[in-house]
């Protein structure tokens, strides 16, 4: 993060947040905007997230970190409760943990240990969470589920056959479980952010991998009508929005933020 928070107009002031993969680059800029709304922020990671923590008290929000493997659904019982155990509540879920990996040189070269690494993280770990979520929300006056999918779930991508497969299915599982909910009763918001290339290690490592090392940053520009890349703050605008309660009626939808690369 290179910059601080910005003043507490609090958007979300008095919620409980809680991001997965919250101690990398959008995780973080994600936690940095909710909590400069005014939101008691909870990061959880497989890594461990004291940088994490200690990057965002610089900027001037208070964080906590949980360690959490989101493809563990026992591990998500246990987050939860802890959330609610110590903060009364959770009103707001950032589905942001995401893996991808090097992509193969054809479709027919996808393993099946890979396919099945990426849906364990990717839909695996966004299912339980909404699920989870929904759980503690329902009884304690609803709330907002946010999940990262990807440009990779409209269309075609080199190598992407189960990258872009698990952001499909997060889009789909959105559209469930916003209407499933909905039908209930419950005032719980269940929506999808589909980001273009945002500048990230996980993202650098792929443009590396598709169009070399000398060239990689400017492949990614390419591809959006901008000719800009994205950053992760342009998600965390994004998520903020949808969290708060500006957005009260919006339910199931897809928030894409591609500088118009769908468009063309």
């Amino acid at each position: 993060m290179d910059e601080g928070a910005q003043p507490r107009r609090g958007r979300v002031a008095g919620k409980v947040a809680v991001i997965t993969g919250g101690t990398g680059g959008i995780g973080q800029a994600i936690a940095l905007r909710l909590g400069a709304e005014g939101a008691q922020v909870v990061l959880t990671d497989l890594a461990d997230g004291a940088e994490a923590v200690a990057r965002l008290a610089a900027a001037g929000v208070a964080a906590t970190c949980l360690t959490h493997d989101v493809r563990e659904e026992a591990a998500w019982h246990r987050v939860i409760a802890e959330v609610c155990r110590r903060f009364g509540r959770l009103d707001v879920l950032v589905n942001n943990a995401g893996i991808a990996l090097p992509p193969p040189e054809s479709f027919e070269q996808t393993s099946l240990a890979d396919w099945r690494r990426i849906m364990s993280v990717n839909l695996d770990g966004v299912f339980l969470g909404t699920r989870e979520a929904v759980a503690a929300m329902k009884n304690s006056g609803g709330g907002a589920i946010i999940n990262i999918g990807s440009v990779a779930a409209y269309v075609g991508t080199p190598g992407g056959a189960a990258y872009g497969s698990s952001k499909g299915g997060v889009r789909a599982l959105t559209k469930q479980a916003a209407v499933a909910c909905a039908r209930k009763g419950y005032a719980i918001r269940i929506n999808a952010i589909h980001p273009c290339y945002i500048r990230t290690p996980m993202s650098e490592a792929g443009a590396v991998a598709r169009w070399g090392r000398d060239n990689a940053l400017q492949g990614m520009k390419d591809l959006h009508p901008f000719k800009c890349l994205g950053e992760p703050d342009d998600v965390a605008w994004a998520v903020l929005f949808l969290a708060s309660d500006e957005a009260r009626l919006i339910n199931g939808a897809d928030l894409v933020v591609d500088g118009a690369l769908l468009s063309t």
